[in-house]
């Protein structure tokens, strides 16, 4: 419930920040198991190759799944002490009770066991149904149909799985790469981003007459990087708690609309998938959404929205919260007290776990290009590919736990004015997001391999 009292931005709590934001446990985590991985390799250790579990994909006989569970029960339970353990250190620090995470994980680890499974099946390969996307649907489905337990919401840490998958993922991408597409990404969200805030912004204040400052945060919701801009820019602005729920609830049902929508539409109109997933990057309203439409395409797709999301939007949101806090501050509030916003909010506002993202891409790159030949490809066969079936997992941590967080009765509860505004920005920035992936800078995304 709110208390109809707007809130306030907070400044930064200094070191102290290290421990207590998801963000920085995102990165310590992720780049935990890259370090930890490397130290295991130069000692010969396969162990993270082990515990890598990769269900085999295109089955038909579930006997043989049967099998390949039976032959590797020792490395799940492995993977899932990991996990566990890694998770649990960050969930204690954050002050939450570690007894209903362990149990609500071991639960959301059993159920991520079966969407790999099911996701791995021909019938998933023939239909283009992975597993994240049999992981939002399957949880959706059971928040719908049943009540599920209070202690059981400790494990759904949506934000915190993505951020740490992205981080692992990083790993995987070249940072060479990275620089090469940071002008083109930067670019093409720049201009998409400010055209849709700008819609929703226009369409809110002045054809719907909403507040403001509600307006600027349905308005980062649509157009920077969903909750997380939703959460930031009402902080940022002091926009009351009521309306940073209703624009969360409005991100999310717009990126289920997308999640399934946009992977349909690009196949039905032959898009390639470079150019598809940054499609996605630019036009999905959530990480994890977009990680999911994007891995219903392909690997290139998932590189091409990560670089488009990621670098080309993600990146944006500390610069954007101190831009909100200053016209807040400086014209909505010249008759109320309060300090300027400082420069140092750019850096409290901006998503620490891109910088993990960073990192990892700059070491693996270092790694791999000043080994010869046989030691690049021992990296890339038993610290790369580990760590891309790592992030595998904790997207479908991820998907689940929006699907088991949704709830159809609360998400039709926003009002149409709200609903109107933001979808104004959505028939902004879909075409737009199309016209500059697919026309202006296909090209250059189509070669992103």
């Amino acid at each position: 419930m709110s208390t109809g009292m707007p809130t306030r931005t907070k400044s930064s709590g200094g070191l102290g920040d290290l421990f207590k934001k998801e963000d920085y446990w995102a990165v310590w985590l992720g780049l935990g198991l890259v370090v930890l991985s490397l130290i295991l390799w130069t000692l010969g250790s396969t162990f993270f190759t082990s515990i890598a579990v990769n269900f085999p994909g295109n089955w038909t006989d579930f006997s043989k799944i049967l099998a390949f569970i039976s032959a590797n029960l020792t490395n799940l339970f492995l993977l899932w002490l990991v996990f566990t353990v890694l998770f649990t250190v960050a969930i204690k620090t954050l002050g939450h009770k570690v007894g209903q995470f362990i149990g609500g994980f071991t639960i959301l680890f059993i159920a991520s066991i079966i969407i790999y499974i099911l996701g791995a099946s021909k019938f998933s390969n023939h239909y283009n149904l992975e597993s994240p996307l049999w992981a939002l649907v399957i949880g959706m489905i059971v928040a719908n149909l049943f009540k599920l337990p209070e202690w059981f919401n400790t494990s759904l840490r949506t934000e915190f799985y993505v951020k740490t998958g992205i981080v692992l993922l990083g790993a995987t991408l070249p940072f060479t790469m990275i620089v090469q597409a940071g002008p083109a990404a930067f670019l093409q969200a720049t201009i998409i981003a400010v055209s849709t805030f700008l819609t929703i912004y226009f369409v809110a204040t002045k054809v719907l007459k909403l507040d403001r400052r509600f307006a600027a945060t349905l308005a980062a919701g649509g157009s920077i990087c969903g909750v997380s801009a939703s959460i930031a820019i009402g902080s940022s602005v002091k926009s009351e708690k009521q309306h940073v729920s209703v624009a969360i609830s409005l991100v999310v049902v717009w990126a289920i609309v997308m999640v399934i929508a946009l992977p349909f539409v690009i196949k039905a109109l032959g898009v390639p998938d470079g150019p598809g997933g940054a499609w996605i990057g630019t036009s999905e309203f959530a990480d994890a959404a977009g990680m999911a439409a994007a891995a219903a395409i392909s690997e290139q797709a998932i590189r091409t929205f990560t670089l488009m999301k990621v670098v080309g939007r993600d990146m944006w949101i500390g610069i954007w919260c101190f831009i909100m806090a200053l016209i807040s501050v400086t014209r909505w509030e010249r008759d109320e007290s309060g300090a300027k916003p400082q420069a140092g909010e750019i850096w409290y506002r901006f998503p620490k776990f891109v910088i993990g993202f960073f990192i990892a891409s700059i070491l693996m790159t270092i790694i791999v290009a000043s080994s010869n030949a046989a030691a690049a490809s021992s990296v890339s066969a038993n610290v790369m590919a580990p760590m891309k079936v790592l992030r595998s997992w904790t997207f479908i941590f991820t998907f689940l736990s929006i699907g088991l967080t949704t709830r159809f009765r609360d998400l039709t509860s926003v009002g149409w004015k709200p609903f109107a505004a933001f979808t104004a920005g959505v028939c902004v920035n879909v075409p737009l997001g199309f016209i500059f992936s697919t026309i202006i800078l296909g090209g250059f995304w189509q070669l992103v391999k």
